[in-house]
């Protein structure tokens, strides 16, 4: 435990570090992959060019500046960054290189306000919250090495199949290349894929959610393409993953990991939202459900532009047509003119919850984009649902490497 000195010389920084973070991270991304330029393959160079990873990390700072008398607070956060770095191979040896370039990139951008004593402050803060993040991420590590079909680290996986799923998302099959068994997971979850990205000229970790339930003959992504536009640049693995690999490719695993997954061991009934490609985490879920003829109801309520774009339609229709205890109800934004009501789609428009869409004492699971999940926690808070039965991922920068 940090004394309370140190503590206040640490929280005092909390204002500074939410008013000029995101300079101070910039900084310090820049200086550390200067100095270690290997570390640039762990990192996602997509978010680092798009800024989101400088403030997601800026604001995780912050965040634990303000919480330093109690960390225990964000411990759903570092439940979180422990997973993904478990999830991008992040070991303990890498701590006191990311540390070193942090307290050298605080004091190189505040300057003189960057006293000996505030930098040791910070050096004895950094290492307590490193001792907190090795110590759950080492748990983690010997869970997956140990189960059954484990492993640590990469392990070589085989494309069995490549599967259009719309204009936008393909699935990809995969089997380990070395014969073994396949991992067990928890619905929800999700693996990181690394490969080649040759505009970069190194290797890129993506990570993505499992779409079906386990137990199956196949580990299975299904990815979304990544085209980009003027506000965002195309996304470097999934166009890779799209383009260029085919039935046959050898890919780079590592074990699957998150916080986020189904609670099985519930009997409440069961509200899946999704937006878009979030789909994928919660069709696991659902297949789990059916697949062990969970006797919860389930409502599976899906969002997407329009028809072109709908990933895994028929499959969920024919599950829907098969279990009298899945609701589905799938929501068009924009439908064409191919697009046919009560048969491609029930509902035109946004997915507005309302009222007569709450399921008492119901789990609410979401994801999709971060507005979409915001309009739909916000709804469910907002219609009386209890925080605490609401269980969100939202795709994107999360849990970044301190």
């Amino acid at each position: 435990m940090l004394d309370q000195h140190t503590r206040q010389l640490v929280k005092a920084t909390a204002p500074v570090l939410k008013q000029h973070g995101v300079t101070l991270t910039r900084h310090f991304y820049a200086r550390m992959f200067q100095h270690n330029p290997e570390l640039k393959q762990i990192f996602n160079q997509g978010h680092q060019q798009a800024g989101s990873q400088q403030q997601a990390l800026a604001m995780a700072v912050a965040a634990y500046a303000e919480h330093i008398d109690d960390p225990s607070v964000l411990a759903p956060v570092l439940t979180l960054v422990a997973n993904k770095h478990a999830s991008l191979g992040i070991r303990a040896e890498h701590y006191p290189i990311v540390g070193g370039h942090l307290l050298a990139s605080i004091r190189e951008v505040l300057g003189d306000a960057a006293s000996d004593e505030l930098i040791a402050a910070w050096a004895a803060a950094y290492g307590q919250l490193a001792d907190i993040l090795i110590a759950e991420e080492n748990k983690l590590y010997q869970q997956a090495a140990t189960q059954r079909g484990g492993w640590s680290g990469w392990r070589a996986f085989k494309v069995g199949r490549k599967v259009v799923e719309s204009a936008e998302i393909t699935s990809f099959y995969l089997q380990p290349a070395d014969g073994g068994a396949l991992p067990d997971y928890l619905p929800g979850q999700y693996v990181s894929v690394r490969l080649a990205v040759p505009e970069l000229g190194m290797m890129q970790p993506r990570q993505y959610s499992l779409s079906a339930a386990p137990g199956g003959t196949a580990l299975r992504i299904s990815v979304k393409r990544e085209a980009g536009d003027d506000s965002r640049p195309a996304g470097m693995v999934s166009n890779v993953l799209h383009d260029a690999i085919e039935a046959g490719a050898l890919l780079d695993l590592a074990p699957p990991m998150g916080d986020f997954f189904l609670h099985q061991e519930r009997s409440t009934p069961v509200v899946l939202i999704s937006g878009g490609v979030g789909i994928t985490p919660l069709l696991a879920m659902l297949e789990q459900l059916l697949q062990q003829n969970s006797p919860r109801s389930i409502r599976f309520l899906h969002a997407c532009r329009d028809g072109s774009v709908h990933a895994f339609r028929q499959h969920v229709a024919n599950l829907a047509a098969e279990y009298p205890q899945l609701d589905s109800r799938i929501y068009y934004e924009a439908p064409r003119a191919e697009d046919q009501p009560g048969v491609h789609y029930h509902h035109a428009g946004r997915l507005a919850l309302t009222a007569d869409m709450i399921v008492a004492d119901a789990d609410y699971y979401l994801c999709g984009p971060l507005p979409f999940m915001q309009a739909q926690q916000q709804a469910l808070l907002a219609l009386g649902v209890d925080a605490v039965r609401i269980h969100a991922e939202a795709f994107g920068t999360g849990g970044t490497a301190l």
